[in-house]
């Protein structure tokens, strides 16, 4: 018993045009016909269609498949390793591609404009979660103040992100400090570490009120990939990110009552 074109498309997964243009090719032709005179593919076809499609799979072109199967004296494993060989090349090729794509991403959404190599020599543990920073950008992208931070970003060096990070780490020890030894989070030294953060804001990215400020720490609070852009998660503790918050808010109400 044979098997129609439209039965073996099914089986295949693999549309009628596709077996035609096998057949075409010489590659499949059905064994036999129907007394009707339509095409019918035999168990021995199907077979042989599996193999097609391993090696199509495989990105063999077709007149290859064909040499691998017609010829008894060819070798299928020297052509499989020759295709091994160049399936390790363009993987390597398209991984290298990836990591271009991605470092794109990276400078587009963070503003930093660092080699990989440089961005783990100067930022260390601290890392930038590109879907975070990817919803950050898309959230805020029309704000005058990430607008005006991500153009400052892209232009600090080097030699910049290595002074703001020494400022960062010695702020952030600081800040676990006080959380760790109690100091109330509305504070004179809790709010003096806030406004501190908030004048590391204004001097190395863009002017930051108390208002945005207070955003950013919300942010901090309820996210923990935006906290762990100012304290990586080896540094952190339960309950520091809503300390910091409640520090920064308190800070803003320091700073809005007269003197």
């Amino acid at each position: 018993m044979g098997y129609s074109v439209g039965q073996v498309s099914g089986f295949a997964g693999i549309t009628v045009r596709t077996l035609h243009h096998y057949d075409k090719a010489g590659l499949l032709s059905p064994s036999d016909r129907s007394p009707a005179g339509y095409r019918l593919y035999s168990d021995a076809d199907l077979a042989r269609l599996q193999q097609i499609l391993f090696y199509r799979e495989l990105g063999f072109p077709l007149d290859e498949i064909a040499t691998i199967l017609e010829d008894p004296q060819a070798n299928a494993l020297d052509h499989l390793r020759a295709r091994h060989r160049l399936l390790t090349e363009q993987i390597s090729t398209l991984q290298r591609l990836v990591e271009v794509a991605e470092h794109a991403m990276e400078v587009q959404q963070t503003g930093v404009e660092l080699t990989p190599e440089e961005r783990f020599e100067v930022f260390g543990e601290v890392t930038f979660d590109l879907t975070y920073a990817t919803e950050a950008h898309l959230k805020w992208q029309h704000h005058e103040g990430h607008q005006r931070s991500m153009a400052r970003a892209a232009t600090h060096s080097k030699e910049d992100w290595t002074t703001i990070m020494a400022e960062a780490a010695d702020w952030r020890l600081r800040l676990t400090a006080a959380f760790d030894t109690g100091e109330p989070a509305d504070g004179e030294r809790a709010m003096d570490l806030a406004e501190e953060h908030r004048q590391h804001i204004s001097r190395w990215f863009t002017p930051c009120p108390t208002d945005m400020h207070g955003r950013i720490a919300d942010d901090f609070a309820a996210d923990p990939r935006a906290f762990a852009l100012v304290v990586p998660p080896t540094a952190q503790r339960p309950g520091l990110a809503p300390y910091l918050r409640t520090a920064v808010h308190a800070n803003a109400v320091r700073r809005s009552s007269p003197a």
